[in-house]
């Protein structure tokens, strides 16, 4: 879950995650600086490695809730943090600190 308001901050993932988003409206940030958003309803792929950074930003009004498969080993973290691409800025979350990098994501009931 991302709040409004709230950013992933950059990072990768180690493997390819496939994802539907439940509610609310995702902005993502790639690294090429291209500029996608996501609707409920609407499935994304997010490719693994270090060569596709990219963030993910609620700006609406409600929380933006995704459904995510990703094909993780024990033990491995769901989103590696990373510095901003070449030709992108940090500031691109502003004034939130980055949520949902968490290792352990929410699993669906």
């Amino acid at each position: 879950m991302i709040p409004p308001g709230g950013c992933t901050g950059w990072h990768f993932h180690r493997v390819r995650l496939d994802a539907v988003v439940l509610a609310g409206t995702l902005t993502r940030i790639l690294h090429d600086r291209t500029v996608e958003v996501h609707t409920v309803g609407t499935t994304f792929v997010e490719p693994a490695g270090i060569g596709h950074i990219h963030l993910g930003h609620n700006l609406g009004t409600e929380p933006v809730v995704l459904y995510v498969t990703p094909a993780l080993p024990p033990g491995t973290p769901f989103a590696i943090p990373t510095p901003a691409p070449a030709g992108a800025t940090q500031a691109a979350c502003r004034s939130h600190k980055p949520s949902y990098l968490s290792a352990d994501p929410v699993e669906a009931p």
